[in-house]
């Protein structure tokens, strides 16, 4: 596995009314009116997309468990200035 760091930032669409992922986890789309729910979302999705779409079925057999976990970094929303 090539790559082992891997980030998720919320944006807000203001049109929308949502927050929604920026990410470079394959598969992930996330669209949430909250904070909460929007991190909920991520940290029950994101690690099986990341061993799903970045990683090969050699790398499975190959490699033990615990050096599959992937950091994902967690980037909220800055609040805007008042």
């Amino acid at each position: 596995m090539a790559k082992r760091v891997f980030t998720v930032t919320a944006r807000w669409d203001d049109e929308a009314e949502v927050y929604f992922a920026e990410s470079d986890i394959i598969g992930l789309h996330i669209e949430a009116t909250t904070i909460a729910e929007f991190e909920a979302v991520m940290l029950d999705l994101a690690p099986g997309l990341v061993i799903a779409n970045h990683v090969t079925k050699e790398e499975l057999r190959s490699i033990p468990p615990q050096d599959l976990i992937p950091t994902i970094i967690w980037q909220r929303p800055v609040p805007e200035a008042a």
